[in-house]
């Protein structure tokens, strides 16, 4: 009798079950599920999923933050922006932004009356503002072409926006609602975030293996990095001292010093490598392969691989929880959620760290976000 891989980490993971109800972590992981078209809410204390929440389409983006009681998910189709009450874990509001939204993120603000979600929209290119207390579009910004990403300045009012094929990378003045400026970064523009402290723009130029990264007052490029991979995923270390990129071309994470404009060094770390996240005490970086199965942990501070562990079908996506107990796998193909606990990581020669658990949430789960309650 065949025994499937998911049976193998059920058993593996069911000898540490019988503690759940001594666990006192009081944290709520949300769940967008793709292909279930629904969030699943999971009770981190008692390891167990306690609801799924419909959606009128396909989720897949998924956003908090602590000061705020809710959680926002973006349904694309729909074009649509959904708030979820994290106390009674209901659709509390809802809001149409364009025809079909791309992407969106949170800018929080001192004033309470500024802070808003940015929506970012392909056809009619636009960033569309909706503020979260009318929640509400209250303005839209038109960009000159098509948008492939963005991201919002933890700092100041002002976007960085990429344009994919055009190779070119603007800068938003969110405040005056224009385009600031342009910039030609290379044959392609991709992934973009801004340095944690928002003077840098970090560019990923995906065609010629390249990050570009440009001054947020003028626009113009500070250096080019050039890179033994496709920078396709991002993942900056918790103090933003090192960006961590991942992509096609190398089984391998490139680690680049931001505040430095060079590239530290290059890491293998399993198959393919995708989808990252770290944790902050013991600072390690979680790398998934989706084509093996399995999640590398790299300590931060050493640049070794201290475990592997075999999570599931296709881990595609990464989240640690608050306090840095818990790193979170969702598992886009078997469809679920993978649990390891940080601190039973010990580094031997076996490289092996088990999991805690695992825990079925949907179809096709993309993002999460975990809340404490």
């Amino acid at each position: 009798m065949s025994i499937s891989r998911r049976s193998l980490l059920a058993a593996a993971a069911a000898p540490v079950l019988s503690c759940r109800k001594q666990r006192s972590f009081s944290a709520y992981a949300f769940v967008a599920n793709k292909r279930g078209r629904a969030v699943a809410v999971v009770d981190l204390g008692a390891l167990a999923v306690v609801k799924h929440i419909p959606l009128p389409a396909e989720p897949s983006q998924i956003l908090t933050h602590p000061s705020l009681r809710s959680v926002f998910t973006l349904t694309p189709a729909a074009g649509s922006i959904h708030e979820i009450d994290a106390e009674t874990l209901t659709v509390r509001r809802t809001v149409a932004v364009h025809d079909e939204i791309l992407a969106a993120h949170l800018a929080l603000r001192p004033s309470p009356g500024e802070s808003a979600i940015w929506g970012l929209t392909a056809r009619n290119p636009r960033l569309i503002r909706v503020s979260l207390n009318s929640f509400r579009r209250e303005a839209e910004i038109r960009l000159p072409e098509t948008p492939v990403a963005f991201d919002v300045s933890p700092w100041e009012p002002v976007a960085a926006v990429s344009f994919g094929a055009s190779g070119r990378a603007g800068i938003v003045d969110l405040a005056e609602r224009k385009v600031r400026s342009i910039s030609r970064i290379g044959e392609e523009a991709g992934r973009i975030r801004f340095r944690s402290d928002g003077r840098h723009i970090l560019a990923a130029n995906p065609a010629e293996r390249r990050l570009c990264i440009l001054d947020t007052k003028t626009g113009q490029t500070v250096t080019q990095l050039l890179l033994a991979l496709r920078p396709e995923n991002f993942c900056f270390s918790r103090d933003g001292g090192q960006l961590f990129l991942t992509g096609e071309g190398m089984d391998a994470v490139v680690v680049v010093y931001p505040y430095r404009t060079e590239v530290a060094q290059t890491r293998l770390a399993g198959r393919a490598p995708g989808a990252m996240a770290t944790s902050a005490t013991p600072p390690y970086l979680f790398v998934a392969n989706p084509r093996s199965g399995d999640v590398t942990i790299i300590d931060i501070e050493t640049q070794r691989v201290v475990a592997v562990t075999a999570v599931g079908a296709q881990p595609s996506f990464i989240a640690i929880t608050p306090n840095s107990e818990y790193a979170l796998v969702l598992n886009h193909e078997s469809g679920d959620m993978a649990v390891i606990r940080v601190g039973a990581i010990t580094p031997n020669r076996r490289r092996f760290a088990p999991l805690l658990t695992m825990i079925p949430v949907g179809s096709g789960p993309v993002e999460a976000v975990v809340r404490a309650i």
